[in-house]
């Protein structure tokens, strides 16, 4: 089975494409896979940025059928960046046997459009894991092996509330953000058997509290009006030198499940990339201390996560082009965040 690598690249700006010029030479058109992003956009409803990089970079996918997932947002110390996953061959020995035992894979997909009265409901978090499944057995991979479900999810914006034939989740547009993620967090936790389909309604209900998924990474936008998804795991019928490893912050200062995870790579491997999920804790609190991310008029809240776990994220990692993502719903426990570390043997 052909693996995959990843390849990450600083950009100068949204429309910048110049890591795809920066590929080894023995990546075809058809190998690029997937481009996962974070823009210098407010990380808001209106941040055309993530427009912008997919409108670029979505030329460039289609010899391959593949997706983008921009994220925006890079407050603090976080770098603009793209990691680019391509298609990698199997690791040979001269006798034509595997070189290594295992290997990093992917696959990616989309869900179907979405009704405006769909999004954030039980519709959104199921037709999500149908598309999880169908990708996970495409792979060969069960469960136990995904170390990283990452989607770009769609939101309402006014003209759709308008035009709706339903009633919406939320008439509250960037609210519909989150009940976004919310749902297709909750659709990836079915898929990966964390909730049971009897518990989607109670996850919906409690926003994440009761019922999230430890893998899930999910981002929303205006640039699409689907799911676009990306299932990372690990195969033994795959050859390369890429790992993954996924665990999750506990809340907004969990250096502890940081240096855990990061200790867990080998000595001499090279650190590929780190995902993570970061919101504030919807109780206004970190352990037991009052925080003001919520009650902010000026700056949302998720674009307070995303500075803080950014900057405890980039001290972990060394290096600030980093996938710090805001709104974890669902996501993780509230106030923390999935986290997946990928590097190279």
């Amino acid at each position: 089975m052909s693996g995959v690598a990843i390849h990450k690249f600083t950009t100068a700006h949204p429309g910048d494409v110049s890591g795809y010029k920066l590929l080894p030479k023995s990546c075809a058109p058809e190998d690029l896979v997937a481009v996962i992003g974070k823009t210098e956009g407010n990380g808001c409803v209106n941040d055309f940025t993530r427009m912008l990089s997919s409108t670029v970079w979505d030329p460039l996918l289609e010899a391959s059928h593949g997706i983008s997932v921009f994220s925006g947002g890079t407050e603090g110390v976080l770098s603009p960046h793209v990691s680019l996953v391509t298609k990698e061959a199997d690791y040979l020995n001269v006798d034509g046997s595997k070189k290594y035992s295992e290997g990093l894979v992917a696959k990616v997909g989309g869900t179907r459009d979405f009704e405006p009265w769909e999004m954030g409901t039980e519709v959104q978090a199921k037709i999500t894991a149908e598309t999880v499944k169908k990708l996970m057995a495409e792979l060969e991979v069960e469960a136990d092996d995904v170390h990283m479900v990452l989607v770009k999810c769609p939101l309402l914006t006014t003209a759709k509330v308008v035009a709706s034939a339903k009633p919406c989740v939320t008439v509250d547009t960037y609210k519909s953000m989150g009940y976004s993620r919310l749902a297709t967090a909750v659709g990836i936790a079915l898929a990966l058997g964390e909730v049971a389909e009897d518990g989607i309604k109670t996850a919906l209900d409690s926003y994440g509290e009761v019922g999230w998924s430890s893998r899930a990474s999910c981002s929303s936008g205006a640039e699409l009006e689907n799911c676009h998804v990306v299932v990372l795991a690990s195969s033994k019928k795959a050859s390369n030198p890429y790992r993954a490893l996924h665990g999750y912050m506990a809340d907004a200062i969990d250096l502890k499940v940081l240096l855990e995870l990061t200790s867990k790579i080998p000595e001499g491997a090279e650190r590929t990339q780190i995902f993570v999920k970061a919101e504030p804790s919807t109780d206004g609190v970190v352990r037991g201390k009052r925080h003001t991310m919520m009650t902010d008029s000026d700056i949302q809240g998720t674009r307070h996560a995303r500075a803080a776990v950014g900057g405890l994220v980039a001290g972990v990692w060394g290096e600030t082009d980093v996938y710090v993502s805001g709104g974890a719903e669902g996501q993780g426990p509230m106030g923390g965040g999935s986290v997946c570390v990928v590097y190279k043997v």
